[in-house]
């Protein structure tokens, strides 16, 4: 990773070093028409499987003569900046042909006199071709920390499927017509996923990094409240922000609902092991992963009707960490892993799916194989129910930590691990 930051240091801005200060995990759309999407079993009285939000929003699937505009908030600050777009599951090649950076102002609008054209190649349109992503031009833009930045992208006439984030908990426009440069959108429809979006990076100071926080719908913020930034690796990095004796560490959300370890679902992204290069080696400036992930793995293969062939044991779970493990250091990277917390009162707990949580929880406390590990399950759990969240951070599913549940994780993480 040292050579990939030695050969991002150049753009308009001279010496520095190019981070990721936003990013999030790509995956197909979902069909939204009945019998689209993931044909999981479903829990009794048809309640949505345990880490599926029943409120999530659906992403587009379909993009045709739009405008898209979309939020995200950075984490480190820099003097020039350069956007990541992503085709990584698309059906065919994608043609921009407008795209522009901007501060964001409320709604669907920007700050006058704040957007800057984006290009690539020296080019205003690009062709994102199927399976890759591109990164725009560097561009001088002065990017505080903690602030939003607005991304518009024009889709010519041929009808698209996106490659999206779905769980965005912002909120995003599509638009009629080519409005990336306009400040309020027109005609303007509201979603919360992201299109293509899959980074922005910064030059920041020379001793900037970036934490990638890999994991499932807890990590993504499932159960926290939209619009409110509250997820918690959003709240580890205004945390780490507030630390003035520290180097700026920016911290990118790589979670994806229903994510697993070791296999793939339909509709909910490759698997943490596939996508590990992508989502995690790939981030310009990444010294850091935080591991927060096997949950599903178990929770999954419990399901009502679920073939034995997709539960995991929890030797299978640490199999898959113990590669993960050797992928980041391998590259250089540390690589701290997070117990699993509770989800006693769901409708995949059982005596079973308990003693492999357990299990797990007891080899990333015990084994020494990560680098550090931040326990979770000790942070969440409740104290007269250990199976269980605390009612407190409860978001109503007894799986998903609400706003406080997410801050209490965020708190968990002892800073000082994130110094050198």
């Amino acid at each position: 990773m040292d050579e990939l930051r030695e050969d991002t240091r150049t753009g308009p801005a001279g010496q520095g070093n190019w981070i990721t200060t936003w990013g999030t995990a790509q995956q197909l759309a979902r069909p939204a028409e009945p019998g689209g999407g993931p044909q999981l079993p479903g829990p009794p009285d048809d309640d949505p499987p345990a880490d599926v939000p029943a409120d999530a929003p659906a992403a587009p699937t379909k993009v045709s003569a739009q405008t898209v505009r979309m939020v995200a908030r950075t984490t480190v600050g820099g003097t020039a900046v350069r956007v990541a777009l992503s085709n990584s599951f698309g059906h065919a090649p994608v043609r921009i042909d407008a795209a522009r950076i901007a501060r964001h102002d409320s709604g669907a609008a920007i700050h006058a006199g704040s957007a800057r054209e984006l290009t690539f190649g020296g080019r205003d349109a690009v062709v994102l071709p199927t399976g890759a992503q591109i990164y725009s031009d560097p561009i001088d833009y002065d990017v505080p920390a903690q602030t939003d930045l607005v991304v518009s992208l024009y889709v010519p006439g041929e009808t698209v499927t996106p490659t999206t984030h779905e769980l965005g908990l912002r909120t995003a426009w599509l638009a009629p017509g080519d409005q990336a440069a306009t400040r309020n959108l027109r005609d303007a429809t509201g979603f919360q996923s992201y299109l293509w979006l899959a980074g922005i990076d910064v030059l920041a100071r020379p001793t900037a990094a970036t934490i990638v926080a890999l994991g499932d719908s807890i990590t993504d913020g499932a159960g926290t409240t939209p619009g409110a930034d509250a997820p918690w690796p959003s709240l580890l990095a205004r945390r780490l922000a507030a630390r003035q004796d520290l180097p700026p560490r920016a911290v990118i959300n790589m979670g994806i609902a229903g994510n697993r370890v070791l296999r793939e679902t339909d509709g909910f992204g490759a698997s943490a092991l596939a996508r590990f290069d992508r989502d995690v080696l790939a981030r310009p400036g990444v010294r850091w992963v935080i591991l927060a992930e096997g949950g599903n793995d178990i929770c999954f293969g419990f399901m009502p009707g679920m073939p034995d062939s997709e539960r995991a044991t929890a030797q299978d779970i640490i199999a898959g960490y113990r590669m993960l493990i050797g992928r980041a250091h391998l590259h250089g990277l540390r690589i701290i892993g997070c117990t699993l917390t509770q989800f006693g009162g769901t409708f995949v707990f059982t005596a079973e799916s308990e003693r492999v949580r357990q299990d797990v929880n007891r080899w990333i406390r015990g084994s020494g194989e990560f680098d550090a590990v931040v326990d979770l399950d000790a942070a969440t759990r409740a104290p007269a129910a250990p199976t269980r969240l605390r009612t407190e951070f409860d978001s109503g599913d007894g799986i998903h930590p609400n706003d406080a549940g997410n801050k209490a994780i965020a708190e968990a993480f002892d800073l000082e691990l994130f110094r050198e």
